[in-house]
């Protein structure tokens, strides 16, 4: 049952979910089962659960997982460590960095040290099926990340919210500990993500409710 596979911390504020989360866990199956690669690997779908509810600082939501093996990792907008050919939107992401920040530390894309500070990196969707971005939406996930996203925002976390569909969650966090903003999507980051200097204001709202700052 893929509930079981949820980080036991995080079970107890997802029981509700329970039978959906197995559904979706049956769907997988059935499209293994047929041929289909589903992303990201098992052992990832619930990657970015692994930092416990009082220990997230940062929420930062994406859309789905990347449709490519190479990519999928588990946590929104990360990949596997490399040294060139990052996706669109953690190139943008990175040129922020250094707007904003003046260095960084995850230019070759891997974005669990942020994890590790206790930002949890979490995709609306949990999955998706190889070269079909898209393809689980409505499956039953949104409401299971709405409600950790809920957790994360009653125990105080501040939310990093790009894009329309992370921006639905905004009234999940108080003005003092919400951060919104254009996707960093090629297609949309010339429109305002690119210096709007998202991660010096986080790290401004966490010194105000004293927090160690992240280092990006």
């Amino acid at each position: 049952m893929l509930f079981e596979s949820i980080p036991e911390k995080w079970q107890q504020h997802l029981s509700s979910h329970r039978d959906v989360v197995n559904q979706i866990g049956v769907k997988l199956q059935d499209l293994a089962n047929a041929g289909e690669r589903i992303l990201p690997d098992k052992k990832w779908v619930f990657r970015a659960l692994e930092i416990d509810p009082e220990d997230v600082k940062v929420l930062v939501i994406g859309q789905d997982p990347y449709p490519n093996v190479q990519d999928a990792c588990g946590l929104a907008f990360s990949v596997q460590p490399r040294k060139s050919g990052l996706p669109g939107s953690l190139m943008n992401i990175q040129k922020e960095i250094l707007t904003d920040i003046g260095f960084t530390n995850t230019a070759d894309g891997d974005l669990t040290r942020w994890s590790n500070q206790g930002v949890m990196l979490l995709n609306r969707v949990l999955t998706v099926t190889a070269g079909a971005s898209g393809s689980h939406a409505k499956w039953g996930w949104e409401p299971v990340t709405e409600t950790i996203a809920r957790v994360c925002g009653e125990s105080g976390a501040i939310g990093l919210l790009w894009g329309n569909s992370a921006r639905e969650l905004a009234s999940l966090f108080p003005p003092e500990r919400l951060v919104e903003g254009i996707h960093p999507s090629p297609l949309s980051a010339h429109r305002g993500f690119l210096g709007s200097k998202p991660f010096s204001k986080v790290n401004s709202l966490l010194e105000k409710i004293g927090k160690e700052t992240i280092s990006w």
